[in-house]
């Protein structure tokens, strides 16, 4: 069974019809919207300040997501697929997004509705990305956004919410 554990006063809210691996680990001021992903080895840590995850949003294998305290908060949009290993910390995710295996967000970043941010990416702390494809350390834009970049994140987002519902059978 998942580790989920309130702190702090704080105790992680979960929506409808998601998925929840049994080592997962969920702490604190974290909301998780419908129809969400959480996958093996995944961390929520919202012990220092606040998660919020939108819906349809998938965090896969051994990813962590934390925040900075009293200086920046979690958000991800719906429909986001947050690759295997991946780090989110403090930064901001629009909807339609997919960060790659190993990505780095940093605090106070922004990602734009609609990018996909490579593999291994570093994004820095307070960037504020433009739609597009982003790669490389630190990342840059390697493609401008349009809709077959949105329309490929968002394919990602829709494959796990078929993945989930084979463990929940």
């Amino acid at each position: 069974m998942a580790i989920i554990r309130p702190l702090r006063g704080f105790t992680p809210k979960i929506g409808k019809n998601c998925f929840i691996a049994e080592n997962a680990v969920i702490i604190g001021d974290v909301t998780i919207g419908d129809d969400c992903s959480i996958w093996y080895g995944v961390v929520l840590r919202g012990d220092v300040n606040t998660i919020k995850i939108g819906n349809r949003v998938n965090i896969q294998d051994n990813a962590s997501v934390h925040t900075l305290y009293q200086r920046s908060v979690t958000i991800i949009g719906d429909d986001v697929s947050v690759g295997h290993n991946a780090v989110v910390h403090g930064a901001k995710v629009g909807n339609d997004v997919l960060v790659g295996m190993g990505a780095i967000l940093m605090d106070n970043a922004e990602i734009a509705d609609g990018s996909i941010i490579a593999a291994g990416a570093v994004v820095l702390s307070n960037e504020k990305l433009e739609p597009g494809v982003y790669a490389g350390v630190p990342a840059k834009k390697v493609k401008d956004g349009s809709e077959a970049v949105t329309a490929a994140a968002h394919k990602n987002a829709q494959g796990y919410m078929m993945y989930k519902d084979w463990y929940k059978e």
